[in-house]
């Protein structure tokens, strides 16, 4: 299991798996990357509106049923106009006649219309609504999809310095955001504009006058608008930035809580979350007000233009120009007219949202990915296990080398044990060696193929390795043990958990091997997830073995088995083992002694002991107080 955690140098590496993110991942909020970069709403929109290109046929149905729907709701207010001028005349005549006649036939036929419209506007409407929410759910799981594989494709030093937190934020809080925007607003766009039009025309038709009055008002409410879209963008964005820290905090605390007991740190961590929650409040209180006024403020300035109509309209009505229905229709018109102004403001504010959201999306899917593979990969099926490292040079960072010039061949079958003070670079070399990090200069071969021209998962396919971390998840250990290999035989995993000592414990365990382990994995001991970690790796039937201390946390006993299953899985394979305590590595064929980066010494356990040099220096020092 191509897993890996860096404990030689000062750096909180996230434990990533060569097939994805490991739970638990480390980056505090204060490595958070969202929001740095400036907003580019032209870039971010382009980008949106490649998704969104996919469903352009979609999208046009949504468009044509948002404006037919639209459409036939503008001649309702024309038709109660219609059936108040009935009603009206009727009264009118009842003064001259004095009894009341009223047209049925014409009231009928327009309340049969009106039925009429508004039922075919209903269906119109859920067509639009049906087809919106399967495009943008669609959507949305596109964008999921994409984060999920760039997230395989990215290289180990994002994880490095970017919050597990904040990308769990940009999967769900962001994503869903941009799915309920883009729900809301396209619909609401076509409706918008067509009731605009719709209405203009309508009420064009009945008095342009009146419409002059009621047009007056517009650029007003667009000055608003625009000028509220100014303040309420880097608002919003400062709301997502504060979410992501949240998260981030959250994560690292839920995924750490026995640390901070074991600590007293609960008062920090709650401290801590105080002082990001209460930034997300006032990012959240400051963009949601700013947003909120926009509707009130057009409100007003729409009710001074409807007084305004109902005052002159009612002059126009005494003096016969326009008929009581013909006004009635048009103080609706004006409602309906301002109806499509007020959600064009809401869409800027949705908007506004989807793009702070879209930018921290689409900035991580633009975030530098790993180099590509080789066109041209070599084969692995015949490898023995040979390993050269020629020239290496290696700095996380290119001003800061720490591996300089190394050297080193190691034969088939061999046993390599890299020993050195923390920080010395042991767990950079087998990085470099599975290729989790490029180099800054020399290269690595294996069997004389430089590790550039196989591609990763074949060259990790190459590898098992049993960290002193262990790595399982949620699942029952068959599933944890087939990790490595999910179409072994039933009879390959009883060998390998035979072999590595698992078989008995788990004999003795509910269900056996379909024991359910939780989520923390705490419902078994440590030495017992370090023999799964064994057999997950002898089920693999690695070519050569990674091995980093894995007894230092069990009993002696426990330690004495893992021994065991460790020794029985390094037999006749090529073997790195990352030595902490010296003892353990005795029977090593060469034992690689760093120091800063450099090789200090290289030899068997004996020869360098009789050196009496850096390594014996180091041995002595573990056993001088025994």
């Amino acid at each position: 299991m191509a897993n890996d955690n860096n404990k030689d140098t000062s750096r909180n590496n996230n434990s990533i798996s060569h097939v994805g993110v490991r739970r638990g991942g480390r980056g505090g909020p204060a490595s958070m990357r969202g929001g740095e970069k400036p907003k580019d709403f032209k870039t971010t929109s382009k980008k949106f509106l490649k998704y969104l290109g996919v469903y352009k046929i979609g999208i046009v149905v949504v468009m044509v049923m948002a404006s037919l729907s639209s459409l036939f709701r503008i001649l309702g207010p024309k038709f109660i106009g219609d059936a108040t001028d009935v009603l009206y005349n009727a009264v009118r005549e009842s003064i001259n006649t004095g009894k009341i006649i009223i047209n049925y036939d014409a009231l009928l036929k327009v309340v049969t219309s009106l039925i009429v419209l508004y039922c075919i506007a209903y269906i119109f409407s859920v067509i639009q609504g049906f087809t919106m929410a399967r495009i943008s759910n669609n959507i949305t799981y596109k964008l999921r999809k994409d984060i999920d594989e760039k997230i395989n494709r990215l290289p180990i030093s994002f994880f490095d310095v970017t919050s597990t937190g904040d990308v769990l934020s940009r999967i769900t809080n962001d994503v869903d955001t941009i799915n309920q925007s883009i729900r809301e607003t396209l619909t609401q766009v076509a409706s918008s504009f067509t009731l605009m039009i719709g209405t203009v025309i309508m009420m064009l038709s009945i008095s342009w006058q009146l419409t002059i009055i009621a047009f007056a008002m517009i650029p007003a409410s667009m000055i608003v608008i625009s000028k509220i879209m100014k303040i309420s963008q880097p608002l919003y964005r400062e709301q997502q930035k504060s979410l992501g820290l949240v998260n981030g905090h959250v994560e690292e605390m839920l995924s750490s809580h026995i640390v901070v007991k074991s600590f007293n740190m609960e008062n920090k961590s709650i401290s801590d979350f105080d002082v990001y929650n209460k930034e997300l409040r006032e990012n959240g209180w400051k963009s949601q007000v700013v947003s909120r006024i926009t509707m009130p403020i057009t409100n007003l300035i729409s009710n001074i233009g409807y007084i305004l109509v109902c005052i002159i309209g009612a002059s126009m009505t005494s003096g016969g120009s326009i008929t009581v229905g013909n006004i009635q229709s048009f103080i609706q018109y004006v409602r309906n007219f301002n109806q499509p102004i007020q959600q064009i403001a809401n869409i800027t504010v949705m908007l506004q949202s989807a793009m702070a959201c879209s930018e921290r999306v689409f900035d991580f899917l633009d975030e530098k990915e790993e180099e590509p593979d080789t066109q041209n990969p070599k084969s692995t099926e015949s490898i023995v296990g040979t390993v050269k490292f020629e020239n290496v040079r290696f700095g996380y960072t290119p001003d800061k080398i720490i591996i300089d010039n190394f050297n080193l061949t190691v034969y088939p079958g061999e046993k390599i044990a890299i020993v050195g003070p923390t920080g010395a670079g042991k767990t950079t070399i087998v990085k470099l060696l599975m290729r989790y990090y490029e180099l800054n200069g020399g290269a690595i071969y294996i069997d004389n193929v430089n590790i550039k021209d196989f591609t990763r998962n074949d060259l990790r396919e190459m590898f098992g390795m049993v960290l002193q971390d262990t790595w399982l998840f949620k699942g029952t250990i068959r599933e944890n043990i087939m990790y490595s290999n999910p179409n072994a035989t039933e009879e390959q995993l009883m060998k390998a958990a035979d072999i590595s000592r698992v078989h008995h414990f788990v004999q003795t365990l509910p269900h056996g091997y379909d024991f359910e382990l939780n989520e923390e994995t705490s419902n078994i001991s440590q030495g017992q997830k370090q023999l799964i970690t064994i057999a997950r790796a002898f089920l693999q039937n690695p070519k050569i073995l990674i091995l980093d201390e894995a007894t230092s946390s069990v009993d002696t006993r426990t330690e004495v088995l893992i021994q065991e299953a460790m020794h029985n899985l390094m037999a006749n394979r090529t073997s790195f083992v990352i030595a902490h305590r010296l003892s353990t590595i005795r029977d090593a064929d060469k034992i690689i002694v760093l120091n800063e980066g450099r090789v200090e010494e290289i030899g068997s356990h004996a020869d360098l002991i009789a050196k009496g040099g850096f390594y014996a220096e180091l041995y002595k020092s573990q056993f001088e107080n025994i």
